[in-house]
């Protein structure tokens, strides 16, 4: 099917803004600071805004704030981000040993640090990718607060009575003291632009999220700075620290973190063993090798896993941990900077005979290869390719000696935007794409949509699109990318970063071995194509257990039983 000449045309335009969006980044993190709403502040305003991304909702409309775009962006920022009228990212420089508190928000795994009422300052250790994501978020920050500060003014830029009946409630409210709220929502929504009831609906939301300020004092400070600005009493500004500026881009961070794992491997005499990477959550592979054990349950891994993923159930989890600890798995808790964790598992330690029997185990396999599973947390963009890229080089000790890796097989899981289906559904990748690049990538993978077929879920095969930054999902490109030949499945943002690294040690390198087995299988966790079902709609909760320990038991048989039969792979997708 080809696209209508609009529809291209609109397709490119949005391609040539992300292409422009992220010059401009990159420009103004080289000359170290700006202005967001100063000229180089408006040329990534003019880009997202043209782009419109779906995340975003309602960026371009003059007067109504977008709400669930507000939600999703605070939930990845520092709280107290909107007080602050100086913001500098910073590499790792020490603050870790300061007295100051460190900030994490919920959804992002970043230190951050109020250095004090005017001033924030946030660790970027994860890449280029973290910094473009955090700029884009801080862009439609400051677009929000313009609709605020014009509903809170009159034509001759006088303050509204709503917004000095919001100062007050906001001042009783830092004071613990009570307000009608249901008045209170009235003036609120004057100044959202929304309605009485998206605006209840939506300090609601807010509520629900713990690490994030009230809709009330949000408010109330992206319009009192701006306002602030307005009237040129004071600009706001982002800057960058000539530390991360110097780090960027040479895997400082990737290099410490690949150091740490190598040299665990070594100690615990396991660099030698065959090495089974997989980049996943720090919890399904733990859960389906031990839980069921380690709770002396007879429950499916499924049900197990519902009821391990419960809040009250922490006791549970910790004594599946314990068990798993005792039983082969070594922790390591990242202390290099790149926030991701590591699991090894010792296969030659497994009590085999307490195995889930949706497990496939060859015990003369196990007892005589000893295998040894390497499970590493979701990397992020751009810091994919650095992690994998130095976790594939041959160790070099101290001595000088370098000793080889010896990876057999590399898994990828990880959540994706998928183009068809819906929240929940699995896809299978043929080939990764990075969006605005010339970079494609093919691959064997060794995973195929017979092997999740009538398991309760849509399965689709095809290219899958590496994106710059989940925020930048545009229903234009999205839909091109669907419907014309390229016939992607979905997008995600590490699946080229990892197949750029990966090709590189086995094909030039020469590091690894070039005959890799390859597995790559996402879940959606949104549709950016259908209303409603975008990130900012919110997380996946219990729906993403299920496509979670699917793919995860059919990474651990190919592991544990490689004679396992391999349907023939298809690039047709199963509906």
């Amino acid at each position: 099917m080809s696209l209508k000449p609009s529809q291209r045309s609109r397709a490119q335009e949005s391609r040539a803004a992300i292409q422009r969006l992220y010059i401009a980044m990159r420009h103004l993190f080289i000359r170290g600071n700006y202005k967001p709403l100063g000229v180089s502040g408006e040329a990534i305003i003019e880009a997202l805004t043209q782009l419109r991304p779906e995340i975003y909702g309602s960026i371009n409309d003059p007067e109504r704030v977008e709400l669930d775009g507000l939600l999703y962006v605070f939930q990845r920022l520092p709280r107290g981000i909107e007080e602050c009228r100086y913001i500098k990212l910073i590499s790792r420089e020490g603050f870790e040993d300061s007295n100051f508190e460190p900030i994490v928000p919920s959804k992002r795994r970043r230190n951050s640090y109020r250095i004090d009422e005017a001033q924030m300052y946030i660790e970027m250790t994860r890449g280029r990718s973290d910094i473009y994501d955090i700029l884009t978020h801080l862009t439609f920050m400051y677009i929000e607060a313009e609709k605020i500060r014009r509903n809170s003014e009159d034509h001759k830029q006088r303050k509204r009575r709503e917004w000095e009946m919001l100062e007050k409630i906001v001042a009783k409210e830092e004071k613990g003291e009570e307000y009608n709220k249901e008045i209170a929502y009235t003036y609120l929504s004057t100044l959202l632009g929304r309605t009485y009831e998206e605006t209840v609906q939506a300090c609601q939301r807010f509520s629900r999220a713990s690490d994030v300020n009230s809709v009330f004092h949000i408010t109330y400070w992206l319009g009192k700075l701006a306002s602030e600005e307005a009237k040129a009493e004071s600009d706001r500004e982002i800057s960058f620290s000539s530390a991360l500026r110097e780090k960027i881009g040479h895997h400082y961070y990737g290099d410490l973190w690949a150091r740490n794992i190598k040299s665990a491997l070594l100690e615990h005499n396991l660099l030698n063993r065959p090495l089974h990477i997989i980049s996943a959550n720090l919890h399904s592979v733990m859960n389906t090798l031990y839980a069921k054990a380690a709770l002396r349950t007879k429950n499916e891994i499924e049900d197990l896993a519902r009821e391990l993923s419960e809040p009250v159930n922490k006791e549970m989890r910790q004594r599946v941990h314990k068990y798993a600890v005792r039983n082969g798995m070594i922790q390591i808790d990242d202390t290099s900077g790149t926030n991701i964790s590591v699991q090894i598992i010792d296969t030659a330690q497994l009590n085999l005979s307490s195995l889930p029997a949706e497990l496939k185990k060859d015990e003369a396999h196990i007892t005589n290869e000893k295998p040894v599973i390497l499970v590493m947390d979701y990397a992020f963009g751009e810091q994919a390719y650095e992690t994998m890229d130095e976790l594939l080089k041959p160790f070099e000790q101290d001595n000088g000696e370098e000793i080889p890796v010896n990876v057999q097989s590399i898994a990828i899981m990880g959540k994706a935007g998928i183009l068809e289906g819906g929240k929940g559904d699995i896809m299978i990748p043929d080939a990764h794409v990075f969006e605005g690049t010339a970079d494609n990538y093919p691959i064997e993978n060794e995973l195929s949509l017979e092997d999740f077929q009538d398991r309760g879920l849509r399965v689709f095969s095809g290219p899958m699109i590496t994106v710059m930054g989940t925020s930048l999902q545009n229903r234009d490109i999205l839909r091109y990318f669907l419907k014309s030949s390229w016939k992607a499945a979905g997008l995600e943002m590490e699946g080229a970063h990892y197949q750029k690294a990966i090709q590189a040690a086995s094909k030039i390198r020469k590091s690894i071995n070039e005959e890799v087995s390859l597995r790559y299988a996402y879940y959606a966790s949104d549709n950016p194509l259908i209303s409603g079902q975008t990130l900012a709609s919110g997380s996946l909760g219990a729906d993403g257990v299920k496509p979670t320990y699917l793919i995860t038991i059919q990474f651990l048989n190919r592991i544990l039983s490689p004679a396992v039969v391999k349907p023939e792979l298809t690039n047709q997708s199963a509906r």
